[in-house]
């Protein structure tokens, strides 16, 4: 029979306060270091960060988890640094597998698509190693491309076109690296690929399915004939959608495209009206590059009541809110009661709207 297990020594009252002194002394110095800093909202965060760390050390936190913390933050950091000079500019992430040979249909795909994207003004994110990855590199260039590496013990070196490019991160973790894919693009593109391709692809899908992340194009791109999105997409209709796991409006979170062509229309198009989209208490935001005319407006309050949490669609300038935050005002708006659920629905107004 196992002793049992002693309690843990109560600490003095007068040490916790002892300790709790000394956090706010240091977050208090902190916080006067961080005097440069113009913004009240930033100058706050930043205290709370600090704050944190210093209660880390309360906690005893153990190595290992520091570790992990600190390399994650000091890579974020990094590619914050890097991505923010071109905030301005719409990027698509490109998935596919790493083992994709050149001479492979798919790779001259993911080169073309690439290209069209570039001159269409866009830029590339990959994970900067082979195969399709370095396909993205190869038709947007080393100037347009992006590359979110990963450490590997095998197959995931940067590949010759960003290898030597100030734009190319490298990422201990995948959850720092998924973040960054995420955060800094407005579209996700997948090629064929393996485990990798497919986890991508999924945390797209479930960041907008659940509106963790903004509406955006998801393309799956297969050559004419081909049958591996095929195959998954019956997966996902026999198991998932008719099994009642996800809703048929969810099916229209992606696309499946057999061009280049195809593949870069489908993610410029979205943005042809559409321009962002913001929440604003209750009231959800879409923000446009064209007004939507009355009539318009009307057939959307329409044909979506089904969203609507109260009232009807209606055309706007901007919130007061985002006029504080000098948000995009110069921009027309749609404004609107969200269910907040229906996000298969959301995508679909979104199309209607590109539609009119």
């Amino acid at each position: 029979m196992t002793s049992p297990v002693p309690p843990a020594p109560r600490r003095s009252r007068r040490r916790d306060i002892s300790i709790e002194q000394r956090v706010r002394e240091a977050v208090q110095h902190a916080t006067e270091l961080l005097g440069h800093v113009s913004d009240p909202l930033d100058r706050r965060l930043l205290t709370e960060m600090v704050e944190s760390v210093y209660q880390l050390g309360v906690d005893r936190t153990t190595t290992g988890d520091l570790k992990i913390l600190n390399s994650a933050l000091k890579e974020l950091r990094h590619a914050f640094k890097i991505f923010r000079p071109y905030r301005h500019v719409r990027k698509v992430a490109i998935f596919g597998s790493a083992r994709t040979p050149r001479e492979d249909p798919h790779y001259r795909q993911a080169v073309r698509t690439a290209r069209l994207l570039r001159n269409a003004g866009w830029l590339v994110i990959t994970g900067a190693a082979s195969g399709i990855m370095q396909a993205g590199h190869e038709g947007a260039g080393s100037e347009a491309s992006f590359g979110v590496n990963i450490r590997l013990p095998f197959e995931q070196e940067a590949n010759p076109i960003i290898a030597k490019d100030p734009k190319l991160m490298h990422f201990k973790y995948f959850f720092s690296r998924k973040l960054i894919f995420l955060k800094e693009s407005h579209a996700t593109m997948l090629f064929p690929g393996g485990f990798g391709t497919l986890d991508e692809g999924f945390e797209s899908l479930t960041l907008v399915q659940t509106g963790k992340s903004e509406p955006r194009p998801i393309v799956l791109v297969d050559v004419p004939g081909g049958s591996y999105w095929k195959t998954m997409l019956r997966f996902l209709d026999r198991q998932l959608c008719d099994g009642g796991m996800i809703s048929k409006e969810d099916r229209s979170l992606y696309h499946v495209v057999t061009s280049p062509e195809a593949a870069c229309d489908e993610v410029v198009s979205f943005y042809s009206r559409y321009h962002s989209i913001r929440y604003v208490g209750d009231e959800t935001v879409i923000r446009l590059a064209t007004p939507l005319s009355a009539a318009s407006v009307k057939t959307l309050s329409r044909e979506f009541r089904d969203i609507l949490a109260l009232g009807e669609f209606r055309r706007s300038g901007p919130l007061p809110d985002e006029v504080e935050d000098n948000d995009l005002v110069d921009l027309p708006r749609v404004v609107f009661r969200f269910n907040r659920s229906s996000f298969g629905r959301l995508r679909q107004l979104i199309d209607r709207i590109n539609a009119f």
